[in-house]
């Protein structure tokens, strides 16, 4: 009974086997190869994607590399330059600071100048309204960089060879004296000027020995006479070497042959001006 069942089991495996035919199968494997084709192209794709994607991520992570890099060199650098702009900053505040000091220095400077000036202005305002009744070829006035000069010939002052005072000169140097003396601000020397005619005697050297002693001579006239300081006046002798013409005619050598008053500010004085408006400046 077992054989029998058994035997017909086979037989309908065979028949339903037989049933499928060659055509479908063929179908079948055609599809099989299809899908797997499919398959295959699909795994292709799949990995060229990945190995793109592991390039494109390899970049993406340099780039991001790179930016970090240059991120930090700028933060570096906006570092530095803020500290090279706060550097800047303190130098042209203390160049600043300089160019206010120079400019405070040179207005008082200025002022003491002008303020200076004023006064020698003063001076020659007073001299010349003081000497204004004498003949102008005797006696000149001028002022050549804040110096104030005053020219008295020589036959106004002395004879011929002489340091002997007339009393026309006394009469002229007290009307200096009294100017000079309003005015304390200032210092002056006595300068003696000859021709180059030579001269000796008994008393008289030569030039410059005569021009010396006429210089020393006014210079004690204004001490002892007219109560002028002492410590303010200067005799100097010159000769014949600081001409003023030429001593090749009469009208020359007389013109060479003057005192000349040389009326000079005390530059004590005009210093102490000078540090007192830096001080004041300062304290602004």
């Amino acid at each position: 009974m077992m054989n029998r069942v058994f035997l017909f089991s086979v037989l309908s495996v065979l028949m339903f086997t037989s049933c499928v035919s060659k055509k479908k199968y063929a179908e079948l494997e055609e599809q099989q190869k299809e899908t797997q084709d499919l398959l295959n192209t699909a795994t292709v794709k799949l990995n060229s994607c990945l190995d793109e994607k592991e390039t494109r991520v390899s970049y993406l992570e340099d780039q991001v590399n790179t930016l970090k890099k240059t991120n930090n060199a700028l933060l570096t650098n906006q570092g530095d330059l803020a500290t090279l702009s706060k550097k800047g900053a303190e130098n042209l505040e203390r160049s600043l600071e300089s160019i206010k000091e120079k400019d405070l220095q040179i207005k008082t400077m200025r002022d003491a100048i002008n303020k200076k000036d004023s006064v020698t202005l003063a001076l020659v305002t007073s001299l010349k309204g003081a000497l204004s009744n004498i003949n102008d070829e005797d006696i000149e006035i001028n002022v050549e960089k804040g110096v104030v000069f005053v020219s008295i010939s020589d036959k106004l002052l002395f004879r011929s060879g002489s340091y002997q005072v007339s009393n026309r000169a006394r009469e002229v140097l007290g009307k200096v004296a009294k100017v000079v003396k309003n005015k304390p601000d200032f210092e002056f020397m006595v300068e003696g000027h000859t021709d180059d005619d030579p001269i000796k005697t008994e008393c008289i050297q030569d030039n410059w020995d005569l021009s010396t002693k006429r210089a020393t001579s006014i210079v004690r006239i204004l001490q002892n006479d007219f109560d002028v300081d002492p410590a303010r006046m200067t005799a100097a002798g010159r000769g014949q070497y600081v001409p003023v013409s030429s001593n090749d005619n009469a009208e020359g050598k007389a013109a060479n042959r003057r005192t000349r008053i040389v009326v000079l500010p005390k530059l004590d004085q005009f210093y102490n001006m000078i540090e007192e408006g830096m001080k004041e400046a300062a304290q602004k």
